[in-house]
Parts: C-alpha cells; structure tokens; sequence
C-alpha cells in the first residue's frame, strides 16, 4: 500500500440515531478504506471544547455543543492510501446541501451542522484526534 495513512472519523448523533453508521461504514470500506478501530462514546463539554478550540469562542459554539452533545458519536480510525484526501472527497463539501449526490453528504446529510460525519482535515489534525478519542496515534487492536 503506498503512502498509507490513518485517519479519524466521527459519526455524528444525528446520524447515528438515524441508523446511518452501517451504511456510512459500508461506503467508506467499498472503497478499500479499512477501519483500525472504533467506539460510541458520548462527548461531554470537557471533549467538545478541546476537539472544537478552533470554534469554541465563536457565538455558534454552544449550538455545535447542543448538538455534538445530544446523543453518542461513533469515533473510527481508518487507514487507507491517502486517507485523509479520499474520506474528505468522499465526504463532500461541508454543506450538505452543497455536497453533489453520490457523495456521503449529499446523500445522506441535510445541511451544515446536520452533515453526518466529521473527518480529519491533515496528518497534525489526525494525529491529534487519534490520540484525543483513542489516546494513541495508532489505534490498532
């Protein structure tokens, strides 16, 4: 496997209590992306305001608190061949309303905070989030 990566995913409340993780997991391992690791767990403050720092002091923050908060997340490591790239452009644009049919947002989601998953942005932001949700940068069983 060339250059191959791990990355993370969150699989959003919304999504979950809608019985998409199946079907979110599906799509992703299709397309020879290979899941490491994975746990539903349910994300307090504390988490929510680490993994969202970038955002916390905006005056939106508490509405992605609200939401992030209302149910479990499923947290999956991934590896694959350029990870990072191809589970974002599987993923589509962040607006699910935005995002063309066929990828997992415009198929699946409904606007941008309502948009299925989160998905690391970069290697840094991978390594960081593996650690903060499975407390190693490789999370293989």
């Amino acid at each position: 496997m060339s250059n191959p990566e791990i990355t993370l995913i969150l699989v959003k409340p919304d999504a979950v209590a809608e019985g998409l993780t199946g079907e979110v997991l599906r799509r992703l391992e299709k397309e020879g992306l290979k899941i490491l690791n994975c746990r539903m767990l349910r994300l307090d403050a504390a988490l929510l305001k680490e993994h969202y720092s970038h955002l916390a002091q905006l005056p939106f923050f508490p509405e992605i608190e609200k939401f992030m908060s209302s149910g479990p997340v499923v947290a999956v490591a991934l590896q694959g061949t350029n990870a990072i790239e191809r589970v974002r452009e599987l993923l589509g644009p962040t607006d699910s309303s935005k995002a063309p049919k066929g990828t997992i947002r415009g198929d699946l989601g409904k606007d941008k905070m309502h948009n299925v998953l989160h998905a690391s942005d970069s290697h840094e932001t991978a390594k960081t989030e593996l650690i903060r949700f499975f407390g190693k940068a490789d999370p293989r069983v």
